[in-house]
C-alpha cells in the first residue's frame, strides 16, 4: 500500500468486490424472507441448483449481471441503478448534479 497507484487500484477493486458482495447477501436475504430454497430458486431461473447453491455460499461470488437480474426477477424483485451520495460529480443546469443518465444519445428519452 505504499504506492499511491495500488492504493487506489485497490481500493477501487475492493468497492467492487463489497458492492457485489452486498447485493448477493441482500438478495440471499429476499429468497430467505420469501421461503424460497436454493433448489425452488434453481428452477425458476431454469439454472442448475448447484450453481445458485454455490453462488449464495461461495466467499467471493462473481455473478453476470444477467444472473442478478434473473434471479432477483424471481424473486420478485428489480435491480436499479441509484446514484452515490456525491462523489464528485460535476453540477448541471438548475444545480443538479450531472450523471451518465443526462448524457443520453439523442432521440433516447430520459424519465425522471
Amino acid at each position: 500500500m505504499a504506492s499511491p497507484a495500488f492504493a487506489k487500484a485497490y481500493r477501487e477493486s475492493r468497492s467492487e468486490i463489497d458492492a457485489v458482495d452486498q447485493l448477493v447477501r441482500r438478495l440471499d436475504e429476499a429468497r430467505l424472507g420469501l421461503g424460497v430454497s436454493k433448489a425452488e430458486l434453481a428452477r425458476a431461473i431454469s439454472a442448475k441448483p448447484e450453481i445458485v447453491r454455490r453462488l449464495f455460499t461461495t466467499e467471493n461470488p462473481n455473478p453476470t449481471l444477467a444472473t442478478f437480474v434473473r434471479l432477483a426477477n424471481a424473486l420478485g424483485y428489480t435491480l436499479e441503478l441509484v446514484p452515490q451520495p456525491s462523489r464528485g460529480r460535476s453540477t448541471g443546469t438548475r444545480g443538479r448534479a450531472t450523471s451518465a443518465r443526462d448524457r443520453l444519445p439523442d432521440g433516447v428519452e430520459r424519465s425522471v
